[in-house]
């Protein structure tokens, strides 16, 4: 079986890599040249742990290719993932020309029958879009050519994409075709040998089953930092409160753990597409909106809470900040929480010194390059630091030498914006800890 994926971005070059490494015959196309030319010498684009080995594996196996001809690419497929981005607009909606300009692409080039499936997450009405770009396209040739067009939308987690994909706990397929689900059930077959996780539906319910998962998270995540907030001012124990509700398996463990803020390229961007869809229909998604500004706030807790140990004049201070990525296990900086603290910190006056396992780099070329001493590793950063803020729950940031750390803060401050030390520990070592949602 062939197919081709277009886009090499954190999901179109997963789910190529993962269709390779079950036998399947993957070409993965980019407009970037100077991309696709690092991808065939092992150079990865972003980092996901485990993803390098699988690409560098199957590209030599000659199962994966990499291409940015997209006619030569899908000559022969059965299947096309449009796997582009879909980058929020002014007014949050999602910018679908990319989405588009692929379809189009698709219509001016295909020769036979083709499932065209869209990966990158897309509002509602997008499959129709899709199709009408195709068949516009084929207009234009003349030809009768048939396709169908399907929804199969991601459900990865950054950080543990690639087992995401090669074991998912479902597969959401819209679509109105029966030839085309036939070719969707044998392409999937390989990720289904411990059971059935194909949930059919149509191609509206599979583009909104997307926005809705993304949102339910995010909702979780800012209802948790609400309460934490209020836990606060009454003296009750956000980690203690998590525990008890998370016990109930109607609300799950899941989701509910305080800190500084959701970012990252899904939850952010999505959450404000869903809310501009319902504006575009006439409806207010109320909770939704509470979500978005309840985040919005959360990124500045911390910074807060330094102003309020040290003063709101921080000139002259150095803080020494654990992590830069909006979650362990990716060098994501989109939305990243860091960005906002680091900016809050300037703006007061201080100097930030960080380190983070693997997103320096990505914050150096996008992000906060002029505004940042960055250091070879975590212990390096502590030096006369005032100190010290936990941004991101990296493994080696859970245990440290706190002795070392002592010695090295000039003062020993810990503001865990991530609640993964034990005050009463801290405290035993002199220590004053900050975390979220307890005094």
């Amino acid at each position: 079986m062939k197919i081709a994926v277009v886009g090499t971005g954190y999901v179109g070059l997963v789910s190529g890599a993962c269709f390779a490494d079950v036998g399947i015959d993957v070409t993965c196309v980019d407009i970037d040249k100077k991309k696709i030319e690092k991808l065939k010498n092992g150079i990865m684009p972003i980092y996901e742990p485990g993803l390098e080995e699988i690409v560098i594996r199957n590209y030599k196996s000659g199962r994966l290719h990499f291409s940015t001809d997209l006619g030569e690419a899908i000559q022969g497929a059965e299947v096309a993932f449009i796997a582009v981005g879909t980058p929020p607009g002014q007014d949050g909606s999602a910018d679908l020309k990319y989405v588009l300009a692929v379809a189009d692409e698709i219509g001016r080039k295909m020769t036979d029958y083709l499932v065209v499936a869209t990966k990158s997450t897309v509002p509602v009405t997008t499959g129709e879009k899709v199709r009408a770009a195709i068949q516009s396209a084929l207009d234009k040739r003349g030809s009768n050519l048939p396709f169908a067009v399907a929804s199969n939308p991601e459900f990865l987690k950054e950080g543990a994409a690639v087992e995401d994909f090669l074991r998912p706990d479902r597969i959401v397929i819209g679509i109105d075709d029966d030839r085309a689900e036939q070719i969707m059930q044998r392409l999937y077959k390989p990720f289904q040998l411990s059971g059935d996780r194909i949930i059919y539906m149509d191609i509206p319910s599979a583009e909104m089953t997307k926005y809705a998962a993304n949102a339910m998270l995010a909702t979780k995540i800012s209802f948790m930092n609400d309460i934490a907030n209020l836990c606060e001012r009454v003296g009750a124990d956000a980690n203690m409160v998590r525990k008890g509700i998370g016990s109930d398996p109607r609300i799950g463990n899941k989701f509910i753990y305080p800190g500084v803020g959701y970012g990252g390229s899904c939850f952010p961007k999505d959450v404000k597409a869903i809310i501009k869809t319902a504006k575009e229909y006439r409806y207010e998604l109320k909770v939704l909106q509470a979500v978005e500004e309840v985040n919005n706030a959360q990124k500045f807790v911390l910074a807060d809470k330094v102003k309020a140990h040290f003063g709101e004049t921080l000139r002259g201070m150095t803080f020494a900040m654990w992590g830069l990525s909006f979650k362990p296990n990716t060098d994501d900086m989109r939305e990243a929480p860091a960005a906002v603290i680091i900016d809050e910190l300037r703006a007061a006056g201080a100097q930030v010194k960080a380190y983070d396992p693997v997103a320096m780099e990505e914050a150096k070329a996008h992000y906060i390059f002029d505004k940042v001493t960055y250091c070879k590793d975590a212990y390096e950063a502590l030096v006369d630091a005032d100190a010290l803020l936990l941004v991101t729950e990296w493994s080696e940031f859970r245990i440290p030498s706190w002795d070392v750390v002592g010695k090295l803060l000039k003062n020993k401050v810990v503001f865990d914006g991530r609640n993964i030390y034990d005050k009463k520990y801290l405290e035993s070592m002199g220590f004053t800890h900050y975390g979220i949602g307890s005094k």
